[in-house]
């Protein structure tokens, strides 16, 4: 079986378990946490695109998350803009905002690139937080949102509720199709010069690759990324201020991307329900909490350095070796 039907099946198993997903949660809260970490899903993915593809390590994810958040928030809760047309804006104003600083930034290479990005993340959290006239501040902005209801041939689909099964479907869907435009750009021509950039740049700008134009457009669709998860999430929390969009929570995408398996179209997945579910099922540990999820995190890295994609699919494959023999 190539590739190509192995994503696919990957795809469907993904969609199929997706439908089956609401009718197996009867807890509300395990609903939102759920929500939470489909969010995280698309947040994740568009760090992969540019950490894992590429091998640049951004430290602007949760930045650029704000960015898209605070743009929707804006224009609906200020201005009174449909939700609708504010988050189909949102990434496209994110990934407008991410040309300007990945222009000049993705002229170096490695830990600086890596420390720009910090930079760029620390930047935008500090607007966030000082021009509170315009933000909230610290204090947030209060009644963001939801979509509003669609009635299709009388089937009325209402996004309201911290549990709404419909907000779940709208986020795996965006989810659903961020994943598949990931696969796409992996396997197609720009997919194979960004895994080549990665693994080795010099050779690939030798050949007359412009390196440069690929890492930026890499960059761009993972801001804009960043900015939909953003907009989703202001929309269904309900309530918005800078916390969220932290360089620890850029922190955690990267770690995501790491425990699930950098490079790999399943891995973000795994890891952005890692992140959101592992902190949770840890509050039985009260104080110790942060100190065994650091554990759990430090450990996992070391003796599962590819994430646990990879790992799975060696399994597999051994297990396919010794059944055929």
């Amino acid at each position: 079986m190539n590739s190509k039907y192995k994503l696919m099946g990957g795809l469907a198993a993904v969609a199929i378990t997706a439908v089956a997903l609401p009718s197996l949660i009867t807890v509300p809260y395990f609903m939102h946490l759920v929500i939470l970490a489909l969010i995280w899903v698309i947040l994740a993915q568009g760090q992969n695109l540019i950490q894992g593809f590429v091998g640049y390590v951004s430290i602007a994810q949760a930045g650029f998350m704000g960015i898209g958040a605070y743009f929707s928030t804006l224009l609906t809760v200020k201005l009174g803009w449909p939700v609708w047309t504010c988050l189909a804006l949102a990434p496209l104003f994110t990934a407008l905002v991410s040309v300007v600083v990945g222009y000049p930034s993705l002229r170096v290479k490695g830990h600086y690139f890596a420390i720009v990005t910090l930079a760029y993340n620390m930047v935008i959290f500090t607007i966030l937080m000082t021009f509170s006239s315009l933000t909230g501040g610290e204090a947030g902005i209060p009644d963001v949102p939801r979509p509003s209801e669609i009635n299709v041939g009388g089937w009325v689909i209402n996004f309201e509720g911290r549990s709404s099964v419909y907000y779940y479907g709208l986020v795996a869907l965006v989810a659903a199709l961020v994943t598949g435009l990931c696969a796409l750009i992996l396997h197609s021509r720009v997919g194979r010069v960004l895994v080549a950039i990665r693994q080795n740049e010099t050779l690939a700008d030798s050949m007359g690759v412009s390196t440069w134009r690929y890492k930026l457009l890499a960059f761009v669709v993972s801001a804009g990324m960043a900015g939909l998860a953003g907009a989703l999430y202001a929309h269904y929390i309900g309530f918005l201020n800078p916390e969220p969009f932290g360089v620890d929570q850029s922190l955690n995408a990267i770690l995501a991307v790491i425990l699930g398996g950098s490079g790999t179209l399943t891995g973000p997945i795994i890891g952005a329900f890692a992140v959101v579910f592992l902190p949770e099922y840890l509050r039985i540990a009260d104080s110790y909490r942060l100190v065994t999820y650091g554990l759990i995190l430090v450990l996992t890295t070391i003796f599962l350095p590819r994430g646990v994609v990879p790992v799975i699919q060696q399994a597999w494959l051994r297990a396919k070796a010794l059944l055929g023999r």
